[in-house]
């Protein structure tokens, strides 16, 4: 229990608290939207108001999570700062695709509720249009504004039209189409069974999620969710005003005709700063893709494994990191990862790729993998790198004791580490803190003592 508490501890605390701030975003706002100010709004939704609101900015936090976990160098520069302090700290960080994952669920969650809510919304301001009657309060409320519409409460203006050609000639009806479209192709193909079959199109729907922070942002620009002002609120009380409706705006009333706004939009605020740290993290992807990388030996392995080794200015790794190669002569937009199977102490970097797919075969084809005959340098492709990036296996040598388990392809982070034990224990003759260093998939102990 100990062991548990001490490995998956802190895990479980981030995810309480996630999840905390999601029920205390959705109570709040639930509640907020109850307030005298939206009185005339519910005299027309009733509660689907609150249920559209309430998972709306459940939402807004949930997509300003979403994009920090996939912003590899940041994660990286957290890695290295915060494993001075604690390692488990640093640890949780190779979770984080899965927290990534539990964030699209969680926003996939909010936005079928929030699109739920709003149809109801959207039926209901419809009847309210179209039920002609000057006893009928919400009638009464939807004419409101119909010469000056800086004041209106129901964005459905006439009753000659219906609830499908509002949704798409509004903004927020528009962008929630597009955007709801954009997370449904995003959601489906992240799927495990098509990521590992047609990578290539989990790899282009996934960069829908430029469409999706588009529409996301503009998505509350014309202010379709209304209340009461805080001003008209002063003079005009709805609890009390409410049935006296008939005499609104009269002479000698004291219940003046309610004066109705906008909420300003509020999405940018929560997503702004993600986005330019993840503007940022491309910049910094984009300089390394231009910088010269070097293929300096390429090896034909059995079971079609394809070890590149290349050269690139001023790169420095540390054992078990992994980079992410870009063959632009393949595609110029995809980027693999693969893990690092050199050691730090050796003047260049190695890769081990076995060839599982379309992209790894075109790669092998190109590096004449299907030839008998000796590549010269020149015919090699070129490839772009990006990284290292970090993981768990970088602080390895802090441990007296360590077990490598791995098989197949899945050996190839322990080929740096089993090289650089060499390098430093026969080589360099250093005296590491590693004593012992078991390797299961030998089922062999090595001892340095």
């Amino acid at each position: 229990m100990g062991n548990f508490a001490a490995n998956e501890g802190l895990s479980i605390f981030v995810i309480l608290v996630w999840l905390g701030i999601n029920v205390f975003l959705f109570v709040h706002f639930y509640l907020a939207f109850l307030v005298e100010r939206y009185y005339y709004t519910r005299v027309i939704l009733g509660h689907a108001l609150s249920w559209a609101r309430a998972p709306a900015a459940c939402l807004n936090f949930n997509c300003m999570l979403i994009l920090l976990p996939v912003c590899r160098n940041l994660l990286s520069f957290l890695r290295g700062s915060i494993q001075y302090c604690s390692r488990t700290a640093a640890r949780q960080l190779d979770r984080n695709l899965t927290f990534h994952k539990l964030v699209a669920y969680m926003i996939a969650l909010h936005t079928a509720i929030h699109i739920i809510a709003h149809l109801f919304n959207f039926e209901r301001f419809m009847d309210s249009q179209l039920m002609i009657n000057s006893s009928y309060l919400p009638y009464v409320l939807s004419q409101i504004g119909n010469n000056d519409n800086r004041s209106y409460l129901n964005p459905i203006r006439t009753n000659e039209t219906n609830p499908t050609i509002v949704m798409f000639t509004t903004i927020a009806g528009l962008t929630g189409v597009v955007i709801t479209l954009a997370l449904i192709l995003i959601i489906t193909s992240s799927m495990e069974v098509i990521r590992r079959s047609y990578f290539e199109v989990f790899w282009f729907t996934h960069h829908l999620f430029i469409v999706f922070f588009i529409g996301l942002v503009l998505h509350g620009v014309g202010r379709i969710v209304r209340g009461q002002t805080i001003e008209s609120v002063k003079v005009h009380k709805p609890d009390e005003c409410h049935s006296r409706f008939e005499d609104w705006g009269k002479n000698g009333t004291d219940c003046p005709e309610p004066v109705f706004a906008g909420n300003p939009p509020m999405t940018w605020k929560w997503v702004v700063g993600p986005m330019i740290l993840y503007v940022c993290e491309r910049l910094v992807r984009f300089y390394r893709s231009q910088q010269k990388v070097v293929i300096t030996k390429v090896v034909m392995h059995p079971s079609k494994t394809l070890e590149l080794q290349m050269k690139k200015k001023g790169f420095k790794m540390e054992v078990g990191q992994y980079v992410f190669i870009k063959c632009p002569s393949i595609s110029q937009l995809e980027w693999h990862p693969f893990t690092l199977t050199s050691a730090p102490e050796e003047d260049h970097l190695s890769v081990h790729i076995r060839i599982v797919g379309d992209w790894t075969q075109a790669l092998y084809t190109a590096c004449g993998g299907d030839k008998t005959v000796v590549q010269d340098a020149w015919t090699l492709p070129k490839v772009a790198v990006d990284g290292p990036f970090g993981t768990a296996s970088e602080d390895v040598f802090r441990y007296e004791v360590v077990m490598l388990v791995g098989a197949g392809i899945g050996v190839t982070p322990f080929a740096s580490v089993l090289k650089s034990v060499w390098y430093k224990h026969v080589q360099e003759n250093k005296n590491v803190f590693t004593k012992k260093v078991i390797n299961s998939t030998k089922f062999s102990c090595s001892g340095f003592e």
